[in-house]
């Protein structure tokens, strides 16, 4: 799928979903939306460029917390948010997650009787 036959089809979904939960108020809806984009991986720089590029356009300001860089745009409680995980925080994620299934919860006593 090209990029603009993805931009439209997605720009489409959107709609579609408005449009149905318009059209059926008894379908609760949730209490905010977020549509993230995040670029391609490359280095912290190439990431941190293509989002400082979409800050431009967005007229957003860079916001940097927890080994993310980003902007973002809200309408309400629906935004739209790029996002560049940087290399040292992929690296952090990776190291925590080498520990999965190693390290079990002790059962408390209720279980254990």
């Amino acid at each position: 799928m090209t990029n603009d036959n993805h931009r439209t089809t997605l720009i489409a979904g959107l709609r579609a979903l408005a449009d149905f939960l318009d059209a059926n108020p008894a379908i609760p809806v949730p209490r905010s939306v977020n549509a993230m984009h995040f670029p391609h991986r490359a280095t912290d720089a190439e990431i941190c460029a293509e989002v400082d590029h979409i800050a431009g356009l967005l007229g957003a300001p860079i916001n940097q917390e927890f080994g993310h860089y980003g902007a973002s745009v809200r309408f309400g409680p629906v935004e739209y948010k790029a996002v560049a995980i940087l290399a040292a925080r992929r690296a952090q994620y990776e190291a925590d997650r080498s520990y999965e299934g190693c390290i079990q919860p002790a059962q408390d006593a209720a279980q254990a009787a």
